[in-house]
């Protein structure tokens, strides 16, 4: 039997698109672009933000008098994805400064600060769901003081009702997806269902299948789908449903139809019910053989919403669910039990163990813009 159809079902799923490249793609080429901006930011209000001399170190209205001449500090904040980090609170504080200076990231991203004493300074960034950032420099006379990228990272669970930031935890687990809905294998790719935060916030009902739907809409999906329904359509896999465009068309529903099924059956109506999370824990410590051992095991073996890890009865149950529900689409002549329930299932499970394997040593490598969390302790 061709790939095409012992695979079909592990290709598709929750992991549509990593699957699918890691099944297409021979070879990457990660891409990253550096950009940093050097325009000079501006307040909320649209203009530069300027403060009482005093405050700023002059004692008196005209720098010149004192001797000094001010200088002026700006620079962006942006969160973990890479987006702008809008309304985030930037203290300035100075050595021998009583009185801070605060300022707030504007539609931009960018804050500034006029009007600056030259000499040692800190920059203190804070946010909602946010962990607090610093950042310390030497302003010069007459300087114009850019500040590099300042990435806030997302503040994590001390426990299951305590939050650091005074977040409970359905507030940093909605960050935390966020987050998650950002990762992109080479900056296009989803790979929505592996969190890199050791300890992240279990999901809700809600928030499960807000992912399922995520990843089922996303056109890399479509794409998937669609090269997988032509390879099943170039060695007359199905040969029921035919050759010409409907044929194809079939193919590609019954893939579709596959994909659906699997992703909200086994990531979110059964994590719900079971109270399980869909998602793989990215290990990243310990012995190459631990690590091996843990991916391998993944699709059987879960966390559950109560950070206790369990039989992934979700994933298994789904995988059947979603062969029997397949049984009602395919052709007669290929309605064969021990392929579309077990056979398919095993198979599945197999290859979601081995591509767990590359997100453990090869895929994270390749996901720009990550956040770079604490490993889980061994």
């Amino acid at each position: 039997m061709s790939f095409c159809r012992n695979g079909l079902r592990s290709v598709l799923g929750a992991g549509v698109p990593i699957r699918l490249a890691l099944a297409v793609l021979c070879c990457v080429f990660p891409t990253s672009v550096v950009a940093q901006s050097s325009t000079p930011a501006t307040s909320q209000e649209g203009t530069p933000s300027t403060l009482d001399p005093q405050a700023s170190g002059a004692s008196t209205g005209d720098p010149q008098a004192d001797g000094k001449v001010l200088g002026y500090i700006s620079g962006t904040v942006i969160d973990t994805s890479g987006a702008v980090a809008v309304g985030a609170q930037v203290r300035l504080t100075r050595n021998g400064q009583s009185a801070p200076q605060d300022a707030l990231s504007g539609e931009n991203g960018q804050f500034s600060f006029g009007d600056v004493a030259p000499g040692l300074f800190q920059l203190t960034i804070t946010a909602t769901g946010f962990q607090t950032q610093t950042f310390s420099g030497t302003l010069h006379p007459g300087e114009s003081y850019i500040v590099p990228e300042l990435r806030l990272a997302v503040a994590t669970v001390t426990s299951t009702t305590e939050v650091r930031g005074g977040l409970t935890p359905i507030e940093v687990a909605t960050i935390q997806l966020k987050e998650e809905e950002q990762q992109r294998v080479l900056g296009f790719i989803p790979n929505f269902y592996v969190t890199y935060v050791p300890d992240a916030a279990p999901l809700s009902s809600k928030q499960k299948f807000q992912l399922a739907w995520k990843s089922v809409i996303d056109p890399v999906t479509f794409v998937g789908v669609g090269m997988v329904a032509g390879f099943q359509q170039a060695s007359d896999d199905f040969s029921g449903y035919g050759q010409g465009s409907l044929g194809y068309a079939k193919r590609f529903g019954a893939g579709y139809a596959d994909a659906v099924s699997s992703t909200f059956i086994g990531g979110a109506i059964l994590p719900s019910l079971l109270k399980q999370d869909p998602r793989y824990f990215y290990k990243g410590t310990g012995s190459i053989r631990s690590r091996i051992l843990y991916a391998l095991a993944s699709p059987v073996i879960c966390k559950g919403d109560n950070a206790r890890w369990q039989p992934n009865y979700s994933a298994v149950l789904g995988s059947f669910a979603a062969g029997g529900i397949s049984y009602l689409y395919y052709p007669a002549s290929d309605r064969d039990p021990g392929q579309l329930f077990l056979q398919n299932t095993l198979i599945g499970l197999g290859e979601t163990s081995f591509e767990n394997v590359l997100q453990e040593f090869v895929v994270r490598k390749f996901t720009p813009h990550l956040q770079r969390h604490p490993p889980v302790q061994p």
